[in-house]
């Protein structure tokens, strides 16, 4: 939004309680939507050690589920999750695709997670409650934006690190920032009310990331801070060739197959990297989903070789996922790969869990998303106050990824010409919510 046509005043005024009105709506979409996706999920995949057909056949039930809603439904079913979160203003029409390609991808085992519909449907309530004011095409995107903060503080547990990702995401408007999100905070912290309640109501219990029974991390030392920035490498190396094989195989893809081809030959490919997975020593659950429920059994895992095995299915199954049309975000499976590698240490040195769970949390937000302050704030707000002496650790690890991923995106890939090594956009990258 240019200086000029920043909103003041009663305009500015009215904007922010646009805001704090789309707050609530915004946030008990959000909160039914994650409330469905995880009654489904547990509704379909409620043995523990589910059959070989079950492992194989869900993924693709849901690449069917994807295709019919990117097929029938307007909207193509949201933003691809190459291209990035986006809290983009889509109209109403485009919802119901947004809700069913999600489901289809979520709770049927599609290596994503509910960031982006969460951010979408968000968005949406946001235009949809308002759409009775007259509002110019700037108004709205800052409307809909306050209506993606609000959803998406169910997600990362408050308004905090919504709204630091938000603020990182639109770094580039500079003075213009805060009038520009002030709104969005507004919304988040009103629609906030959904999740810790108001007066004698308790409030609603969404399902997020959520890790029990986190043992107190007391004191920093040297090995935990060498560890920290190891971790935050390793998790970058990883996440960047997870994206370039995913581009890469959504490229060859779209070339060789249709759409309803390329989402169901993805949903065969996580079915049988899970099935093979639980035939050498791992579980399912571990290698489907978008990996926050399985933090816990990802911590506790105490063999080498089944965690190496855990997170090769897992970053092969999230780039076939990223790559083959399905629907979701590209950040909580990257937090989960981030943890998982930071699990290594926990085996071979005695590192403490809850050290391994702040740097890996840390590192593969920021290797993902590239925001650093997001990262350091999330990695914090996960671990609590048995993990505050972590934080130290967590700020190395997050550096370290951010340098290593940002010095890989700068480095040409084999084949391609010297003009092509030039840093491009993340995968993870949510982009400004207010029209340059």
């Amino acid at each position: 939004m240019e200086a000029a046509s920043q909103p003041a005043g009663r305009a500015y005024l009215r904007l922010v309680l646009l805001g704090a009105l789309v707050g609530i709506p915004a946030g008990l979409i959000a909160a039914l939507f994650l409330a469905l996706v995880h009654e489904l999920e547990s509704w379909l995949w409620d043995d523990p050690t589910p059959p070989w057909y079950l492992i194989v056949g869900l993924p693709v039930v849901g690449a069917a589920i994807v295709i019919a809603a990117r097929a029938l439904l307007p909207g193509d079913g949201g933003h691809r999750p190459l291209d990035g979160l986006s809290p983009a203003a889509m109209p109403l029409a485009h919802a119901p695709g947004v809700a069913l390609a999600a489901i289809g991808t979520l709770a049927f085992g599609a290596v994503l997670g509910p960031e982006a519909p969460v951010i979408a449907l968000g968005a949406i309530t946001g235009l949809a409650v308002t759409s009775f004011a007259r509002l110019g095409q700037q108004e709205s995107a800052v409307v809909g934006a306050a209506g993606s903060f609000s959803a998406i503080s169910a997600l990362f547990g408050g308004p905090l690190v919504a709204g630091v990702m938000m603020v990182e995401a639109g770094a580039g408007l500079g003075a213009r920032l805060i009038p520009t999100l002030l709104p969005g905070f507004v919304a988040a912290a009103v629609g906030y009310l959904i999740f810790v309640g108001f007066g004698d109501w308790g409030g609603l219990d969404a399902p997020g990331l959520a890790v029990p029974n986190l043992g107190p991390y007391e004191g920093t030392h040297l090995l935990d801070l060498l560890v920290a920035i190891a971790v935050g490498v390793v998790t970058a190396v990883v996440l960047v060739a997870v994206g370039r094989l995913a581009h890469d195989v959504a490229a060859r893809g779209e070339r060789r197959l249709t759409m309803p081809g390329l989402l169901l030959a993805g949903g065969v490919t996580v079915g049988l990297l899970a099935l093979l997975a639980d035939g050498l020593g791992a579980e399912a659950n571990e290698v489907l989903f978008s990996g926050q429920s399985a933090i816990p059994e990802l911590i506790q895992e105490q063999t080498t070789s089944v965690l190496l095995l855990i997170l090769a299915a897992k970053a092969i199954a999230y780039a076939v996922s990223l790559a083959s049309g399905f629907r979701g975000g590209p950040i909580f499976p990257a937090v989960f790969l981030g943890i998982g590698i930071a699990t290594l240490p926990v085996v071979w040195f005695d590192v403490s869990p809850t050290l391994a769970i702040a740097v890996g949390a840390a590192a593969g937000m920021a290797a993902q998303t590239r925001f650093v302050v997001t990262s350091m704030l999330f990695a914090a707000l996960l671990v609590g106050s048995t993990g505050l002496d972590a934080v130290p650790a967590a700020v190395l690890a997050t550096a370290a990824a951010w340098l290593t991923a940002s010095a890989l995106d700068a480095r040409p890939r084999p084949g391609s010409p010297a003009s092509a090594a030039r840093p491009t956009e993340p995968s993870g990258t949510a982009r400004s919510p207010v029209p340059r």
